[in-house]
């Protein structure tokens, strides 16, 4: 017999479920709590995927929404749980409890019950009743005014978030509610994270978890923004934390509550298992990926990429998305920054710029568009191609936090052939990641060790020129399901099979160091090309030519 928590199973080895709720799908996987095995997975695509152009009724988004539906969160509890449970030839007395993690800022507005707004008859055409995914850009201009007036009231919690919060985040998204349609936000009842949402439909209790509270919802020793401020940024903004967001937060590991009985006929799980509080998507990867030390920085690369890192140190880095006390795990400090473009960008470039005879030549290879391109790219010599890109496609997460930049490739000749450019975005994302470890260094941050997760680290061209561009040696984690890995990590805490998230990194948790190692030669080739990324990323970024922002205004005024 092996006795788990308060759950006792008999022969069979006893398993968590973790779900990783992502931008275009969900991945349920069953874990062995012993050892961290992954005994069976099963994925569930979102059925109405981004809302980036309409409302599933037709009615048209402006330009940089980006919105999902709700429901489609509840369909992958029925889905990829239950397959994944069949996959792993688990049966579900076995399994003792159950993780979650979603990306962030990932937010909606409902009732005090937790239903959300778009599920109401009256407000099925209204943008803002629905669910706004972490890449909902259309709240910069309130994100301005949020980073300008704490500044000038120097607001304490702004150098927690490196000098500037994002649109991105739970504030700016919120006001942007309020200013555009009022009467949806004075319906908001709660304001709630999506990976607090989908554990409150689990378990029937609402805590927002710690992790999105601090890093997204500026939560800072034991603090939100003050009512003060908020009332300055907009009278009717002045109770926003009292009335709609604060809520108990629950702790990373922690035990929500246990799963209720509609929950547990949609997963097929036992009735009464241990739900974790929620977490998010890179976050929980940490642990996963064996980063449980200072200085181990963790890259999860997938359509965006974010990083984070634990350090014993408290430090201000600029463009950072934030630190928070415990944010990452217990008794450390928990940074995090980012890209919001990464495999978003590969994939646009392969939608928009791969030609027919290409198609045909991967086609009669046996290759699908980015390993054709990958495999033509790697033929090159570092700076063969004559370009230099900016990995802004989907605006600047960190260092800049402006979400109205856009991608350049500069040296274009009409000799410029597609796998050149497809390097060039390659080589840009790296680019970007030097830059956020750079701010981490010049600010007393150190990185000692880069750590790579997510669906992109199966290029091993993409993998090497990160090698080489931060001249570090890169390790993969050992999981092709990291943050699910994560979440069900946690979930074995929360069921007391391990007494924190350390404990349960060292027998559940799993990387292979140094796989990657940075070519001496390479890497000095590298730096040139770096350091004229650097003039063009402050000479878009940082003022001197407001370019980007200006087409945005025209494109606006031409869209309206």
């Amino acid at each position: 017999m092996v006795n788990v928590g308060d759950e006792t199973v008999g022969n069979a080895e006893p398993c968590v479920v973790g779900v990783d709720f992502g931008t275009l799908s969900g991945r349920a996987v069953v874990v062995r709590m012993r050892d961290g095995a992954e005994l069976g997975t099963a994925e569930h695509a979102y059925r109405h995927a981004v809302l980036d152009r309409e409302l599933p009724d037709g009615t048209r988004l402006p330009p940089d929404w980006a919105l999902q539906v709700p429901s489609d969160y509840v369909d992958v509890l029925r889905h990829a749980v239950p397959a994944a449970l069949e996959a792993a030839g688990v049966r579900p007395e076995q399994v003792v409890g159950i993780g979650t993690d979603f990306t962030a800022c990932t937010v909606l507005p409902t009732l005090a019950d937790g239903t959300p707004l778009c599920e109401l008859p009256e407000y099925t055409a209204r943008p803002h009743a629905y669910v706004k995914l972490w890449r909902h850009h259309a709240a910069q201009g309130q994100a301005d005014r949020i980073n300008a007036l704490a500044a000038e009231r120097k607001e304490s919690w702004l150098g927690r978030y490196g000098g500037k919060i994002s649109s991105e985040w739970e504030f700016a998204k919120a006001l942007q509610m309020l200013e555009e349609d009022p009467e949806i936000y004075h319906r908001t009842e709660r304001w709630v994270e999506a990976a607090d949402w989908i554990v409150w439909r689990l378990c029937g209790r609402y805590l927002r978890n710690a992790c999105t509270a601090g890093y997204k919802g500026q939560l800072q020793d034991g603090a939100y923004p003050s009512r003060a401020y908020l009332e300055a940024l907009n009278p009717g903004f002045a109770d926003f934390v009292t009335e709609k967001l604060e809520q108990e937060i629950g702790q990373l590991g922690a035990e929500a509550g246990r799963l209720t009985a509609e929950a547990a006929a949609w997963t097929g799980l036992p009735e009464g298992i241990a739900v974790c509080v929620g977490n998010v998507d890179a976050h929980v990867t940490a642990p996963a990926a064996g980063a449980v030390e200072p200085g181990q920085m963790v890259a999860i690369m997938g359509t965006s990429t974010c990083h984070v890192m634990s350090s014993d140190r408290n430090e201000t880095v600029p463009g950072m998305c934030g630190v928070v006390d415990g944010g990452i795990l217990p008794g450390l400090w928990g940074y995090e920054a980012g890209q919001s473009g990464v495999g978003d960008i590969f994939a646009w470039f392969v939608r928009t710029g791969f030609p027919a005879e290409y198609a045909e030549q991967a086609a009669a290879l046996g290759r699908d568009a980015h390993e054709h391109l990958t495999a033509l790219a790697a033929g090159q010599k570092v700076g063969e191609h004559g370009l230099v890109a900016l990995d802004w496609h989907s605006g600047n997460r960190s260092v800049l936090v402006d979400h109205e930049l856009s991608g350049v490739v500069v040296g274009l000749t009409l000799s410029t052939r597609p796998e050149d450019v497809y390097r060039a975005l390659l080589e840009a994302t790296a680019f970007g990641t030097r830059t956020i470890i750079e701010a981490f260094e010049t600010s007393g941050v150190p990185v000692d060790e880069l750590i790579i997760a997510g669906g992109l680290t199966k290029n091993a061209l993409l993998m090497q020129i990160y090698a080489d561009v931060t001249r570090r040696p890169l390790g993969v984690i050992g999981s092709t399901q990291g943050p699910a890995l994560g979440a069900a990590m946690h979930a074995a805490v929360a069921a007391g099979a391990y007494p924190d998230i350390q404990a349960a990194a060292r027998c559940m948790g799993k990387a292979d160091r140094g796989v990657y190692q940075p070519d001496p030669e390479r890497a000095a080739a590298y730096d040139s090309l770096y350091a004229e990324y650097r003039l063009l990323h402050d000479y878009f970024g940082r003022g001197v030519n407001d370019v980007m922002h200006r087409l945005r205004r025209i494109r606006a005024e031409a869209s309206a």
